[in-house]
C-alpha cells in the first residue's frame, strides 16, 4: 500500500548514505550540488534546510500531473523563490522535500531517487518497498480507501484546526489511487510497501547503521541524524515540531507519519522500530491507531 509520507524516512536514509560516504555535506548550500538551484535567494538554501523543512519551500504549486515528470517538477522548485529567510522557520514540505533531496542523490550518484533506494537500501536488506513502483506489481497494492462519508476527491490536510490554509496544489485519494502516481517517483509522498518492510527499512536506523550483515552507515552518521536542527510552531501543519536530519524527533523515539495512518517510530536505545501501515483512511484528527500500536510497544519494552 501507499505509505505515502512515511515514504520521508525512505529517501532521508538514501541522503544519508552519501552523506556517510563523504558525498553528501549537510552544512554545504544546495547550489554546491545543483547549481541551477541558486536562483530566486536559494543560494542560501543549506542541505541540512532541506531535510529539515526550514528551506522555504513547502507548497507545490505546479499541476498535478507535473509532479509526474522529474524534470519538470524539479525545474520548477529550482526557479521558485524562498516564501521565508531558509533556515529561520519551520514549514512542512509535504510534496516538496522528495524533489529537492531526490535530485540532490541524482545530481551525486546519477540515478534516480527510486534507483538508488533499490539498490543501495531496499536490495541489500531484501525489502518489499518501492518508490517507484514496477507495473508487475499492480495487482498486490491494496488502493486507499477514504474515510467514511468521503469519496477519492478528499484531499490532503493538516490534523490541526488552526493551521493556516496553504498555497499548495491539492491533491486527492484519486490522485494516490492512479497509475500516474504508482509508476513516479514522489520520494515524499510515493512510497509502497507494508509495516513489514517499512520496519525492516528503518531497523538499519535502529541499530547503528547496520542490520544481519548488512551495513548502510557508520553508527556515527546514525546519530548525526538525531541531531536537532530546528525546532518551533510549524507554519503549515499549525503545531510545534522539532526536526533532525529528515527525521522527527518525537520525545524520544524518532520518525514520522503519512497520510492517512501510516506510521513509523525508532527507538535506537532500545534497537526497536515500530511500523504502521493501512489502506483505511480516517479523519487526521481522529485518527491514533498507529500512535495506539507504536506507544504499547515502547511501553512494553
Amino acid at each position: 500500500m501507499n505509505v505515502f509520507s512515511v515514504t520521508k524516512t525512505m529517501t532521508a536514509l538514501c541522503a544519508l548514505v552519501l552523506v556517510d560516504r563523504g558525498l553528501l555535506d549537510p552544512d554545504a548550500p544546495v547550489a554546491r550540488y545543483w547549481p541551477e538551484f541558486a536562483a530566486a535567494g536559494k543560494d542560501g538554501v543549506l542541505v541540512r534546510h532541506v531535510l529539515a523543512h526550514t528551506a522555504g519551500l513547502p507548497d507545490w504549486e505546479g499541476p498535478v500531473d507535473e509532479l509526474y515528470d522529474w524534470t519538470a517538477a524539479t525545474a520548477r522548485l529550482a526557479a521558485s523563490a524562498p516564501k521565508w529567510e531558509p533556515g529561520t522557520a519551520v514549514g512542512y514540505h509535504s510534496l516538496t522535500q522528495g524533489f529537492l533531496v531526490g535530485e540532490l542523490v541524482r545530481r551525486i550518484t546519477g540515478r534516480s531517487l527510486g534507483a538508488f533506494f533499490a539498490d543501495e537500501v531496499a536490495g541489500p536488506l531484501d525489502a518489499d518497498f518501492w518508490i517507484g513502483l514496477p507495473a508487475e506489481h499492480d495487482d498486490r497494492v491494496a488502493l486507499t480507501i477514504p474515510p467514511a462519508g468521503r469519496d477519492e476527491d478528499y484531499t490532503a490536510g493538516s490534523s490541526a484546526e488552526e493551521a493556516p490554509a496553504t498555497g499548495g496544489t491539492p491533491m486527492t485519494v484519486r490522485n494516490g489511487n492512479s497509475a500516474a502516481w504508482r509508476r513516479s517517483e514522489i520520494p515524499a509522498a510515493s512510497g509502497f510497501g507494508n509495516a513489514r518492510s517499512v520496519a525492516r527499512v528503518q531497523s538499519v536506523m535502529a541499530c547503528g547503521g547496520t542490520l544481519g550483515n548488512t551495513q548502510l552507515l557508520r553508527s556515527e552518521t546514525c546519530d548525526l541524524a538525531w541531531v536537532e536542527q530546528f525546532s518551533g510552531e510549524d507554519r503549515v501543519l499549525g503545531m510545534p515540531v522539532s526536526w533532525g536530519l529528515g527525521y522527527a524527533r518525537l520525545g524520544g523515539p524518532y520518525g514520522w507519519g503519512g497520510w492517512g495512518g501510516a506510521l513509523v517510530m525508532i527507538e535506537p536505545t532500545q534497537q526497536l522500530v515500530v511500523a504502521y501501515a493501512t489502506n483505511q483512511m480516517r479523519e487526521p484528527a481522529q485518527d491514533d491507531r498507529g500512535m495506539q500500536v507504536a506507544m504499547a510497544a515502547l511501553t512494553a519494552v
